[in-house]
């Protein structure tokens, strides 16, 4: 049974840090979900950020073949050693995620698991997913908000959640109530489940990709022809491209689906 994390929090004499989003998951219903939800698996591998006093990594290290956990606060350091005394497959590491080469944390195809902070979310995603060496699954529990654009469909696309399909399909896959953390946030949180795509593209195709996406969503409220005539291209040879992915050039961006960015992509470049 999982200890209420005040209890466990008392007992070693800390306290929650806001500053760093620490609103740990206690309902062991949705801890076991989660990882049903991951498929974690004895073949697996985890990469699990920001465990806090460890719930969800003794479930993960009850399935897996191992879990690499990485955690800043150096406060939780020995609590979390004493928690996981008995799981020989995981591996503490100490440090920003931020600041970690996923590839030499991690050798084999990975699955990423965590409870993202609402501040850092959109950093980790583009930290793991533009990596070399990018995990084959993500399930990331987020604040709500977070959910719904990261999963956001046109006419509401925004540019995190046309970063984020780019490398293959989200779904939001559960709800979660404020009261299964504590401390209990101000708002409801939600698990989606990234599937990244082996062929998500290469570095020079990722770099043209997110250039012409960052140029048409610079100005949300400009049409989309006006937004890219930034990227050097003239007024014809802007007008053709979009012409030849059959895209009206006075759609906005977030009415662009993913499909059409690629094919304004190529022929862009193509030009």
């Amino acid at each position: 049974m999982t200890e209420h994390p005040k209890a466990l929090l008392d007992r070693a004499g800390l306290a929650p840090k806001k500053s760093l989003g620490q609103n740990f998951l206690f309902d062991e219903n949705i801890l076991n979900r989660i990882c049903d939800l991951a498929e974690v698996g004895p073949q697996d591998t985890v990469l699990e950020i920001g465990p806090g006093l460890g719930a969800l990594t003794r479930r993960l290290a009850a399935r897996s073949r191992e879990v690499v956990t990485v955690e800043l606060d150096d406060r939780f350091l020995p609590l979390l050693e004493d928690e996981l005394r008995d799981y020989a497959n995981v591996r503490l590491v100490h440090g920003d995620i931020l600041d970690q080469d996923p590839a030499a944390l991690i050798e084999r195809p990975y699955k990423v698991i965590a409870n993202v902070p609402y501040y850092i979310t959109g950093a980790i995603l583009r930290h793991l997913l533009s990596g070399e060496h990018k995990p084959t699954q993500m399930v990331l529990t987020v604040q709500d908000e977070v959910a719904q654009r990261i999963t956001a469909v046109p006419p509401a696309m925004s540019l995190l959640a046309v970063s984020v399909q780019y490398y293959g399909p989200v779904a939001r896959v559960m709800n979660i109530k404020a009261g299964a953390f504590w401390p209990r946030p101000d708002v409801d949180s939600a698990v989606v489940r990234i599937d990244v795509a082996s062929s998500a593209g290469e570095p020079q195709s990722e770099e043209q990709f997110f250039r012409v996406v960052r140029a048409g969503f610079s100005q949300k409220r400009k049409q989309l022809q006006k937004n890219l005539r930034q990227l050097g291209y003239d007024r014809q040879q802007t007008a053709k491209a979009l012409a030849e992915a059959g895209i009206d050039g006075r759609r906005r961006a977030e009415t662009v689906t993913l499909d059409e960015w690629r094919r304004l992509v190529n022929a862009l470049y193509a030009a």
